[in-house]
């Protein structure tokens, strides 16, 4: 063998090496952004069974707090608001007017003592509980699996890779400001 096709057959080795090197950044990549979106469907499903709760406890309060039409209006809002809201910006502002507007809601029963004793809202309730805390959960494990598909993408040599392929930063699901502000005691 000759010199000459002993370098051609080198190149080609290396160019197959980052052939196949590209390949799989790749597909690690997709994995990645697939993942997340799989994350974010199962904080779908817990808004979807939220959303479907509020109707059946807006009409339960709507006996008790007959005053309050303002709150169960903000509450019906919000959830509209989060049944036409598309991409994730959207559905983070629409999630968290829901919660906030749910808090409210669940502070009427502080000050009609009847409502608190419906067995049908405090079911409504508990249930509700248990979708925010399944939301949460959710958006911890969506977050996280931002997290590792934003620094694969960013991270040296698969950022060329991203680049070259336009794979797009994710954004991560955050709380509303207003729940990150310590609340305020008064004695």
């Amino acid at each position: 063998m000759n010199i000459g096709t002993i370098i051609i057959i080198i190149v080609v080795g290396v160019l197959l090496i980052l052939v196949f090197y590209a390949i799989g950044v790749y597909n690690n990549l997709i994995n990645a952004r697939n993942k997340a979106k799989d994350q974010f469907s199962q904080i779908d499903v817990q808004l979807k069974r939220r959303s479907d709760m509020i109707p059946n406890l807006v009409e339960t309060v709507k006996g008790y707090a007959k005053h309050e039409e303002k709150t169960l209006k903000e509450v019906v809002e919000a959830r509209n608001k989060m049944a036409t809201a598309s991409g994730i910006n959207e559905e983070v502002e629409a999630s968290n007017a829901v919660t906030s507007a749910l808090n409210k809601l669940f502070a009427l029963s502080e000050a009609y003592p009847e409502l608190k004793a419906n067995e049908n809202f405090m079911s409504l309730q508990a249930d509700l509980k248990e979708t925010e805390d399944k939301i949460s959960y959710a958006r911890g494990f969506y977050n996280d699996t931002v997290l590792t598909y934003n620094n694969l993408r960013e991270q040296f040599p698969s950022s060329i890779i991203a680049s070259m392929f336009k794979f797009e930063k994710l954004e991560f699901f955050n709380a509303d400001e207003k729940d990150r502000e310590n609340p305020q005691v008064k004695f």
